[in-house]
């Protein structure tokens, strides 16, 4: 191909796109695949997309959201405008001129990247890539995935990277249930596998986010990610280490952490927990450890970030047992009410989610366990065991030998728990303007 025809191709899609004339696909609408769908149906883009999930597909259809950053009437308005559109069946990629990859990248039970979204949703790119496609990634995994991964299985075509279709990866910022930060004011690393393809994949978000920040490779992009989440769970595992010690030295972790935030330089706060959930700091930094040990690295503080983090269930669960046995009860038989079932406040999402292994271990220790979430109407704790949430009231605070606090909820009345619960096991410091005189609330 003549390199009149490679500009042609790229100068075509470019014009598509700064008018928003180009086709959009996203494959996964979870907490990324959605609102990215939203931002470019409210530009003006076609977008359509592609779940495997028919539930979600026929949910979003009707013009409902379900995923609470992302407003109804927002998916209903593009619904009606012809704007957004949702289907099950990947043919749709034939008539797409970007195709943005929002798949699950979970790890396997021996925590070794799973990358069988990718390679599934890449597989049906590959059937239906055709000439002036723009393919973006933006689903979290290891250094070399674009490059090394997808690139071979789209060139297996006879289709040429930049000579007819472009390729990056462009890792997913998303915090949610944060009103602050949302898609369109995160800024965006965008990195291709060539030149060329950085500078299409960047036009392609400059649409709809209002800063774009261009790095020399897609490894470069894919690092940027792990790093970002690394750097959150290593600075968590020493917060959490340091959690323990004062609880060994009765001194309390929040206020030393109030005191230390006051330094105007060379300290950033981090705050303890019973654990660490979500999709991504649980799991990002091993994708990372495991790209190390494929080159001979061993990374020796993302390990001990991950025991640390990981233990601070068990943590939990002491303090509970020691909180009991004051009041002469064992774990064994005693009833314990967890608040807060979601991995952060004021979201509906339990991936990873320490108070799943919380209710586990007190359920395998011989507790009779109850939780209350206003966000998470059941839960499976495991396979024999089904828990549905209970309705916060007197009674029920009243009834509960503990109650211990996983997740600080807005939406929970913490003086009202404080004055109505025999015990409180404090594991967020959701209780620190709560006027209590009777010590019953322990902190983490």
């Amino acid at each position: 191909m003549s390199s009149s025809t490679v500009i042609n191709v790229q100068t075509s899609l470019i014009n598509k796109i700064e008018n928003h004339q180009a086709r959009i696909a996203i494959i996964g609408l979870g907490y990324v695949g959605l609102p990215l769908a939203v931002e470019f149906g409210l530009v003006g883009f076609s977008v359509i997309g592609i779940d495997t999930n028919p539930d979600k597909v026929a949910q979003l259809i009707q013009g409902s959201s379900y995923i609470k950053d992302v407003e109804s009437e927002k998916v209903s308005l593009l619904v009606e405008q012809l704007r957004f559109s949702t289907t099950t069946d990947f043919e749709v990629l034939a008539q797409s001129d970007i195709v943005i990859i929002c798949v699950p990248t979970p790890l396997s039970k021996t925590k070794e990247p799973d990358i069988s979204y990718i390679l599934a949703a890449a597989e049906a790119i590959k059937t239906h890539l055709h000439s002036g496609q723009l393919i973006m990634l933006e689903s979290t995994t290891y250094p070399g995935t674009t490059d090394e991964v997808l690139l071979p299985i789209f060139e297996e075509t006879g289709l040429k990277i930049d000579e007819d279709f472009f390729l990056a990866f462009s890792p997913e910022r998303v915090d949610p249930g944060n009103p602050q930060f949302h898609t369109g004011n995160i800024p965006k690393v965008v990195g291709g596998v060539t030149a060329l393809s950085t500078e299409v994949a960047a036009k392609a978000y400059n649409q709809i986010i209002s800063k774009v920040h261009k790095v020399s490779s897609a490894r470069v992009a894919e690092t940027t990610k792990l790093l970002e989440n690394t750097f959150r769970s290593v600075n968590i595992g020493l917060v959490n280490e340091i959690a323990k010690l004062c609880h060994a030295l009765k001194v309390d972790v929040w206020e030393v952490v109030q005191a230390a935030a006051t330094k105007p330089f060379g300290f950033m706060p981090f705050y303890p927990g019973p654990g660490i959930g979500g999709h991504c700091i649980p799991l990002d930094p091993l994708y990372l450890s495991w790209k190390a040990r494929m080159h001979g690295f061993e990374s020796r503080f993302i390990g001990l970030a991950e025991e640390v983090n990981s233990g601070m269930p068990n943590h939990v669960i002491e303090i509970i047992s020691d909180a009991l046995n004051k009041h002469r009860k064992p774990l064994n038989g005693s009833k314990i009410l967890v608040l807060g079932a979601a991995y952060k406040k004021d979201i509906d999402d339990v991936r990873e989610s320490p108070a799943l292994e919380i209710l586990k271990k007190l359920r395998q220790k011989g507790s009779v366990i109850a939780y209350s979430d206003p966000y998470i109407p059941s839960l499976v704790i495991e396979e024999d065991c089904s828990i549905e949430s209970v309705e916060l009231d007197r009674t029920v605070l009243a009834y509960s030998d503990a109650v211990v606090i996983v997740t600080d909820h807005s939406d929970f009345n913490y003086q009202f728990i404080v004055d109505n619960a025999p015990l409180i096991i404090d594991t967020r410091n959701a209780t620190r303007d709560v006027k209590e005189t009777s010590n019953k609330v322990i902190k983490l």
